[in-house]
């Protein structure tokens, strides 16, 4: 059993109550949660929790957040699943000095840094500052390369390991001249992620009318993620990404309301309008439901409010599929064996291209190519009239995701043996 310790840090109300693990007991720092808007952000850390516990039993694990502000529903969906997990808060400087004395205890107690999936090598400079420190290594578990530029290239060749979550990433990482001991494509962690909440969900499907297997989810998606709408983040309004975000919302949409359409009108699913980040509520109902055809709309489902990670993925696990804009519900249907199909722009990263990586290349489609825009629509209707098929398409993924993950836990296991 993966062994974790509570230490809170996060507000006044919280106690803090640090002990490092034995002297025997390995303990892996986990850098992890990018952001708490997000659902699929959300879902990296006790995914890769899961995998900790799976195939490092007796592992002593600490989750260092990259967010200031933990909420209180992610901490309890955590000890929910994970229930003595031990959460360290703070930053680290250049020199090793962290800004909480429950950061520095886990630093010095620590065997090995573990720099989870996420949009890039975010916390490079953190991996890099413990291995200065502690002499100890670290390594890093399915990322994309180049989003936010290329600060991290010569820091990843420092690492015992370093998977990159998409073929396009993996190569542009070589031909920059990244050369750690094993450099692999690894899908993302959330590909593991098992937390669920069924008691919320079923109380939501009863709600709604929404039948087990006989309805289909859909995620909207900006072109750029508007983190001004983000309440935590108090971000400046970008204009130029606003107007790009109103120049292609019908292009980006109205394939995902046509295929709203033909599953309603040639099917018996209904449809669920959900969310993933908490920017996509509204244009859930403004870009797609409000411009549906009135004889439509009574199978037509809108969530309007956010949702936790464990009830999205108790959701969707009872669903036919999921279409959409978004990356990660997409991985979370996967990860339990349900078919899910994956829009892309040019605006987003090379993620998206994970899906022809294990093999549902038919399920991933451009939006900046019309061509395959027309094809969209077909392939949703397809999904939804075919379901024996299309469920067997996602646990051969499923299944390639699981053996991928394993042979990358077995360098975890190697890399972070207690020295």
């Amino acid at each position: 059993m993966l062994l974790f310790k509570r230490a809170y840090s996060f507000s006044h109300e919280r106690a803090v109550d640090v002990q490092a693990p034995g002297k025997k007991t390995r303990h892996i720092l986990l850098r992890s949660g990018w952001q708490t808007e997000n659902i699929g952000d959300i879902g990296h850390t006790p995914a890769m929790l899961a995998l900790i516990e799976k195939y490092l039993p007796g592992t002593a694990a600490t989750f260092w957040p990259w967010y200031s502000h933990l909420p209180d529903e992610e901490v309890e969906m955590l000890k929910k699943r994970f229930p003595a997990v031990r959460i360290v808060q703070g930053t680290l400087s250049s020199d090793g000095k962290a800004s909480t004395p429950e950061l520095q205890a886990a630093i010095a107690s620590a065997d090995f840094f573990l720099h989870n999936s996420g949009p890039a090598t975010i916390a490079w400079e953190n991996a890099a500052t413990f291995k200065k420190i502690t002499g100890k290594p670290f390594g890093v578990f399915g990322v994309t390369y180049g989003l936010y530029g290329t600060p991290e290239t010569a820091t990843l060749s420092e690492a015992a390991f370093v998977y990159f979550r998409d073929s396009v990433s993996l190569k542009k990482a070589q031909d920059a001249g990244v050369r750690p001991p094993v450099v692999k494509f690894m899908p993302d962690a959330v590909f593991s992620i098992d937390v669920t909440n069924d008691e919320k969900a079923l109380t939501f499907l009863k709600a709604n009318a929404l039948e087990e297997g006989n309805f289909l989810c859909c995620i909207p998606h900006h072109r750029y993620t508007p983190v001004w709408l983000h309440k935590a983040k108090n971000k400046p309004f970008d204009a130029v990404r606003h107007a790009r975000n109103e120049e292609m919302k019908e292009n980006d949409h109205k394939p995902l309301r046509d295929a709203i359409i033909e599953v309603v009108r040639k099917t018996n699913h209904k449809i669920l309008i959900c969310n993933e980040d908490e920017t996509e509520q509204l244009p859930g109902k403004e870009w797609l439901y409000d411009k549906l055809p009135e004889d439509v709309k009574p199978k037509v489902v809108w969530l309007d409010r956010h949702w936790l990670t464990d009830e999205a993925i108790s959701v969707y696990k009872r669903s036919a599929g999921l279409f959409g804009n978004e990356m990660h519900s997409p991985i979370m249907c996967i990860a339990h064996g349900i078919p899910a199909i994956v829009c892309r722009w040019e605006e987003q990263s090379s993620k998206g291209y994970m899906w022809q990586d294990i093999g549902l290349k038919e399920w991933l489609f451009n939006f900046d190519n019309a061509d395959e825009i027309k094809r969209f629509v077909p392939a949703v209707l397809k999904m939804a009239v075919d379901t024996k098929a299309a469920k067997q398409k996602a646990e051969e993924a499923q299944k390639r995701t699981a053996m991928l993950h394993k042979e990358a836990m077995k360098e975890v296991e190697k890399a972070s043996r207690p020295v």
